[in-house]
């Protein structure tokens, strides 16, 4: 879950806080290290990647766009990006069998409509990748899964077809990668923004254990539930303890929280090929936020650089920090109006301000 603040009018600096959601609900209980990990291994993937599409990233450090005193608040753990138009959906590519996906085959022999050869097992290898678009809903609530005319009706017909291959090939080249480390990336997602040209980039997050399934080579086996390198440990303990799915979420165990930070951290060690270990002095939590694609805060200053982030609260129902950065004296928008760059423009959904 990320923060997202505006950096002047044509930037935005998002802080990947250590806080997870799970089914679509926020835990209370953040994950040790969990924000620098996935803000240092989408960092690898853009670099990587960065000759199939252009990306958010402008290279600029964030700790030179807050103040003196917050920057231990965003060192290891944030990005100042581009500010693109995000495009409504969320691309989904699926190489393996598992999850929603295993149980609309068990029960139909489809994923998201697409027939599958009959006779696969859960976590089985597919023929090929499939692209699996779903829309991006509002937090709290789930995505929905969508066809691709569904989509190239939101984005355009051209449009469409190009996030789709580009979602394709983004998959297979971070799949073979991944798999000469020891790491199945079964299925992932991606979301895409336009810029002022109606040029495609990647934005948001790209391949982490937060948007994606990993799960090590040397354990997987077709027909059994895989372990993973992501927060399905986090899921396996809510259905263990009959979670409903649904606000609120119950606090984590110690050794829940501790065992998903490894879990993350082991994933980076094998992508990147580093030791990976605390740095710096950088707070075990942040604000809770919607994800970049439902959220975007304004702040209102004229400055590119962002007031004071607030102070810790000590008060359990509020956020750890008070956002009197925000200065915001009216409710955001619940709608806005996007530009897709395919000659359509698309209503997107808005998170709320939180004003301490």
């Amino acid at each position: 879950m990320r923060d997202i603040y505006a950096v002047g009018d044509d930037k935005l600096l998002i802080v990947t806080t250590d806080r997870l959601s799970a089914y679509d609900v926020v835990m209370p209980t953040p994950i040790p290290e969990k924000g620098r990990v996935l803000t240092e291994l989408a960092d690898f993937w853009f670099a990587r990647l960065g000759a199939i599409i252009p990306n958010h990233l402008t290279g600029i450090d964030p700790e030179t766009v807050v103040q003196g005193g917050e920057r231990e608040q965003v060192r290891g753990r944030s990005i100042v990006v581009k500010r693109y138009a995000p495009l409504p959906i969320e691309a989904v590519v699926r190489g393996y069998l598992e999850g929603s996906g295993w149980k609309e085959y068990s029960e139909s022999g489809t994923v998201c409509g697409i027939a599958l050869p009959p006779g696969l097992k859960r976590a089985s290898k597919l023929p090929e990748p499939i692209f699996t678009p779903a829309t991006k809903a509002e937090a709290g609530h789930h995505d929905e899964n969508i066809t691709f005319a569904q989509m190239a009706k939101l984005v355009g017909e051209a449009r469409a077809e190009e996030v789709r291959d580009t979602a394709v090939r983004l998959y297979k080249a971070a799949a073979e990668y991944a798999l000469a480390r020891g790491i199945i990336i079964a299925d992932t997602k991606f979301e895409f923004g336009v810029d002022g040209d109606g040029k495609l980039h990647l934005i948001d997050e790209a391949l982490t254990p937060d948007s994606s399934r990993f799960w090590p080579l040397e354990t997987w086996r077709v027909g059994e539930s895989p372990e993973s390198f992501d927060k399905q440990y986090v899921r396996n303990w809510l259905d263990s303890i009959g979670f409903a799915r649904k606000p609120p979420a119950p606090a984590m165990p110690e050794e829940v929280a501790r065992k998903t930070s490894e879990k993350y951290r082991q994933a980076l060690q094998r992508l990147v090929a580093r030791r990976s270990g605390p740095r710096g002095t950088a707070p075990t939590r942040l604000l809770q936020h919607e994800t970049f694609g439902t959220y975007l805060c304004r702040l209102e200053t004229p400055s590119c650089v962002v007031p004071s982030l607030g102070k810790r609260s000590s008060t359990a129902s509020r956020p750890p920090f008070t956002m009197l950065a925000l200065k915001v004296s009216r409710a955001l928008p619940r709608k806005a109006t996007w530009a897709t760059g395919a000659g359509h423009s698309v209503s997107h959904a808005w998170g709320s301000a939180v004003v301490s």
